[in-house]
């Protein structure tokens, strides 16, 4: 039987820009307290195309660059170059200083660089590239995360709150069970059912149960069983969310809306529940939310602004603090 081919680019790319806030403090903790997260962040696509090139972009689906503000008040870019590759790359270290020094000259901002390894290569942890010749010096140092390493924290990550630590046990597995898919639909199931037992909210299961289910590829005959057994299970629990067929359905119909001018109905549908989603965190946290808060929430039609909301919703520290974001 052979294997499919698991989507780890674009599932990493799209794990990282929504929930980027979680990954910087699962996968790189130090740099974590930094930044102003009050502030929220932006995600640079078109500035990364710029700084990868024309001839380049397609290799590198899985980069990403965010405009941050840290606590001293500065702009700062974090650039993150995602290496999931089996085998190693002599140049990767290289490359890594070439796209630094490139955005760094053409919008002269400070930025910082990060990889992600997720090889499964452990020897391999390139995080320096330097050269010199007699006076001269140039050296460039970048913090690496290697996914192997957290095999070892696996009870960790199943403990753990943070909805990236889904996509790192996500990615373990679908490497480990390369060549045997009916293990993998058991870890597969099992991720998905943590889902519903962390306690997310609906959207978040959405969003993880996508990535999941995008990264972990099965056989028809295997995901038509995982389906069934999704299906299943919330039967039991008495909670209906998005089957991969109607989220596949609805993806196909924004596409569609973009091109035929028809999307409205499908957007309207977006921005409600993620307005609901904000709401639900606030009161969560603080009991009530005023009217008037209710009603500005209700007048923003901006999907990525809404995000951004709920994202500060988790860690603000009070409601007028959040009504002042306004």
């Amino acid at each position: 039987m052979s294997t499919p081919q698991a989507d780890y680019d674009n599932s990493w790319k799209h794990a990282i820009e929504q929930y980027f806030e979680q990954f910087v403090l699962l996968c790189f903790a130090d740099i974590y307290p930094l930044i102003d997260w009050r502030r929220g962040f932006q995600v640079l696509e078109q500035e990364l195309q710029q700084i990868v090139g024309e001839g380049e972009s397609g290799k590198r689906v899985a980069d990403k660059l965010f405009q941050v503000w840290l606590l001293d008040g500065s702009e700062t870019w974090v650039l993150i170059h995602i290496e999931i590759q089996s085998q190693t790359e002599l140049d990767f270290a290289k490359r890594m200083y070439q796209y630094n020094y490139r955005a760094f000259e053409k919008y002269d901002r400070p930025v910082i660089s990060l990889a992600v390894l997720g090889d499964e290569t452990n020897s391999w942890r390139p995080s320096v590239y330097e050269y010199s010749l007699d006076g001269f010096q140039l050296r460039m140092q970048f913090p690496i995360v290697k996914v192997l390493d957290y095999e070892s924290q696996w009870e960790d990550l199943e403990q753990s709150a943070n909805p990236f630590a889904i996509m790192i046990m996500a990615h373990l597995k679908t490497k480990a069970t390369i060549g045997n898919l009916e293990n993998r639909k058991l870890w597969k199931w099992t991720l998905v059912r943590g889902l519903f037992e962390k306690g997310y909210t609906r959207n978040d299961i959405v969003q993880l149960f996508r990535l999941i289910d995008r990264m972990m590829a099965l056989t028809r005959e295997l995901q038509q069983q995982f389906k069934q057994e999704v299906n299943r299970y919330q039967e039991e629990i008495k909670m209906r969310f998005l089957s991969r067929i109607e989220e596949e359905a609805i993806e196909e119909g924004i596409q569609q809306g973009i091109q035929q001018g028809i999307q409205q109905g499908i957007q309207q549908g977006i921005l409600q529940a993620v307005r609901g989603d904000v709401i639900e965190v606030l009161e969560m946290r603080f009991q009530e939310v005023p009217p008037e808060l209710i009603e500005a929430l209700n007048n923003i039609n901006d999907v990525s602004v809404l995000k951004q909301l709920h994202r500060q919703a988790l860690t603000i520290n009070s409601i007028s603090e959040f009504q002042q974001l306004f």
